[in-house]
């Protein structure tokens, strides 16, 4: 049987997935940290890993059957230097010319010995892994997910499963996968995404999963191959032309299943591969359009939202206070008498605010957090680098940078790693955080007049639930300029069973308030209907009382 480091199978791979290869064997040795940095300007490293105390750069050269030769030597040399690590390694699929090894002695006088790995080391290194690296321990409610998935596929062929960010849906849906290889083991997997850098993530989080001898590999528009056995990440293109050309896995998971339309190329893909098992994930459900997703994969099979993860212990605790200082009383007046649409009313009713305001509340907040580390979601690539060099500027967060889709992937990637590293202390980010980034450390987020959808703002607030050791509560300063924002926190406030907009600083729950208490009781009185504003269109209109006295 090929496995993921077999000679046929490495020179099949191709450079891309070589390094995925490569990267797959450090977690199994033992790695606590592995990240591919590949690309232009990786100063001749490939991947960096940390392995006990040590940090290790590596080099990949794929060959089809040349040697690796002497320049190898000297471009891993260089990344040593550049990321200061402590072990430089040379890792290749075929053998190393006699240039390389004697290069690499040479190098021995100046500095530690740069390792040589080839294709026969890969071989032996495989043969001496267990099974599996790490070990799954699910949590209650995902072994109930887990159960009541595989009931469900089992009995209809169908499943979704619906859990907030945070609470491990990639998990589950990997211990489907495994429990589906165990049954089936010369079954093929799909896992199907909308965006190839989802994909890249979910192969790497699918490998503590797998046993050793499981391959997976990516499927995109830059990666294609036609050896399709165990498990595939493929975009939702790839899979969906594999699968006209004949490719029929035994189980299809289709993660952040609410990109499922009533047409389109997901729903496609699901008709083509009717008769495989399919089942969806996501943290939420909600579309833009009226489209329900259970449509194509049944009622979800379990849910656990962000309220009841809270509730349950299971995510951080928030502190939420809404900054409504800049409401405009006068349109507050002759709204009742107005008709206006959602969006017209938002226009008029939030005056416009300074990034200053952000600035110094923020820093109220960061004195006050134990090891603080923030994210600010931003309206635009604009506001986000204005909003970033501001705090730069400030020696709180001397470092702080902007991410978003305008960057090239390497320079968005070393900045989330700097982020990640601490070196970052703030992050002023564009839509680039809302799906498929870890980062649980966060203990501060902050929405700075952002106007998203209700399933945008669930993934932003996701970033900062996750539990770490050391970290129970996360604090989120929003900067409302949407009612719409207003009706999903005080629905989240009614849901975790708060009577009161305010709850004092002695309590361990959330809690939620308004920084101007008249504001708090006008949008108790405006928002009767939390859940359907929330979703509203911006046409939508509301049903003011008739009267509603300011107190000044």
């Amino acid at each position: 049987m090929r496995h993921f480091l077999d000679a046929m199978s490495l020179r099949d791979a191709g450079p891309s997935q070589f390094s995925r290869r490569i990267e797959r064997l450090l977690w199994n040795i033992g790695c606590s940290f592995v990240v591919n940095i590949d690309g232009p300007g990786d100063e001749g490293g490939d991947i960096l890993a940390r392995h006990g105390d040590e940090d290790w750069v590596i080099q990949c050269k794929w060959k089809r059957r040349t040697p690796v030769g002497a320049e190898a030597i000297d471009e891993v040399a260089l990344a040593r230097e550049v990321y200061k690590a402590h072990r430089a390694i040379v890792v290749t699929n075929t053998q190393f010319s006699l240039g390389a090894k004697r290069r690499a002695g040479e190098l021995l006088r100046l500095g530690p010995k740069i390792l040589l790995w080839a294709g026969n080391d890969l071989m032996a290194a495989f043969q001496k892994l267990p099974d599996r690296f790490g070990k799954i321990e699910l949590r209650s409610y995902q072994k109930t997910a887990f159960a009541r998935l595989e009931g469900d596929l089992e009995h209809s062929g169908r499943a979704l499963l619906i859990l907030a960010t945070g609470l491990g849906k990639t998990v589950v849906g990997g211990e489907v996968i495994n429990a589906h290889l165990s049954r089936q083991p010369a079954d093929k997997v799909l896992v199907a995404v909308h965006a190839k850098e989802l994909a890249q993530q979910l192969e790497r989080a699918l490998w503590r999963h797998l046993p050793k001898h499981v391959p997976t590999r990516l499927l995109t528009g830059e990666s294609k191959v036609d050896d399709l056995s165990g498990v595939t990440c493929a975009t939702v293109g790839s899979a969906l032309s594999a699968a006209k050309f004949g490719y029929r896995p035994g189980l299809v998971m289709i993660d952040e299943a609410h990109h499922l339309g009533a047409e389109g190329q997901h729903d496609e893909l699901l008709r083509v591969l009717e008769r495989s098992r399919q089942f969806g994930v996501t943290a939420t459900p909600w579309r833009g359009d009226a489209h329900d997703i259970t449509d194509q994969l049944g009622a979800p099979s379990y849910h656990l939202g962000i309220e009841d993860g809270m509730r349950k212990g299971y995510l951080a605790q928030v502190d939420y206070k809404l900054f409504v200082d800049d409401i405009d009383w006068d349109i507050v007046k002759d709204a009742s008498t107005h008709s206006y649409g959602l969006a017209e009313l938002n226009s008029k009713l939030f005056l416009p605010q300074r990034d200053e305001a952000i600035r110094e509340q923020l820093a109220k907040v960061w004195t006050n957090t134990k090891r603080p580390r923030a994210i600010i979601f931003c309206r635009t690539v604009e506001h986000a680098e204005r909003l970033a060099e501001m705090l730069d500027q400030t020696p709180l967060w001397s470092g702080a940078q902007a991410v978003h889709a305008a960057l090239t992937k390497r320079e968005r990637q070393r900045r989330l790693l700097a982020f990640r590293a601490g070196d970052i202390p703030i992050l002023a980010a564009v839509d680039i955080l809302n799906e498929g980034v870890d980062v649980p450390d966060v203990n501060i987020l902050c929405f700075a007049r952002v106007t998203h959808s209700r399933r945008i703002f669930v993934q932003q607030l996701g970033r900062g639930l996750r539990l770490r050791e050391g970290k129970d509560r996360v604090v989120v300063l929003d900067f409302v300029s949407d009612l719409r924002r207003i009706a999903a926190a005080l629905k989240l406030k009614r849901s975790l069973g708060g009577n009161e907009i305010e709850v004092l600083e002695t309590s361990t729950r959330s809690r939620i308030e308004f920084s101007d208490q008249r504001v708090a009781a006008l949008m108790e009185e405006w928002v009767k209907d939390a859940a359907s504003l929330e979703t509203a269109y911006d046409e939508y209109r509301l049903q003011f009382p008739d009267t509603f006295e300011i107190q000044e």
